[in-house]
């Protein structure tokens, strides 16, 4: 097993969380996630409010973002490490399966990450920009 797969490291941890996402494993996904995580969806994103444990994060979001958009995919594209919080800056994109229109949106998560595990995570997103992919 590499050293990244097992690594406590703050920025080890989200990335094994954004891959995990990535290739829709939610068990390993989840397994990144403190027992008493708090994840927050931004209000005005179509999966809004705070979930807790890590089933809840997995069923309540990852589980549901693919039920109505089609290549749901959060790309990763810098971090920015100070101690425990990571910030990463990110991109959203998939396409409505309402719609038809393309979402290619610009975002940023904050991720806390203690004794390895995410103990909390704040997504920061333009939800006009996914609501108007969301709307006919």
């Amino acid at each position: 097993m590499s050293e990244f797969a097992t690594s406590a490291a703050p920025a080890d941890v989200v990335r094994r969380q954004y891959r995990a996402s990535a290739a829709g494993d939610l068990e390993a996904l989840g397994a990144t996630l403190a027992p008493d995580v708090e994840w927050t969806e931004m209000a005005g994103f179509p999966l809004a409010g705070t979930y807790r444990t890590p089933d809840g994060v997995t069923a309540n979001v990852m589980a549901q973002l693919g039920t109505d958009r089609t290549g749901w995919t959060a790309h990763d594209d810098a971090y920015v490490v100070d101690g425990e919080n990571v910030v990463v800056l990110a991109r959203y994109t998939a396409v409505n399966n309402a719609t038809g229109k393309p979402i290619d949106v610009r975002v940023a998560h904050h991720f806390v990450v203690r004794g390895g595990l995410i103990v909390r995570f704040e997504q920061f997103v333009d939800t006009a920009l996914v609501r108007d992919a969301m709307t006919g």
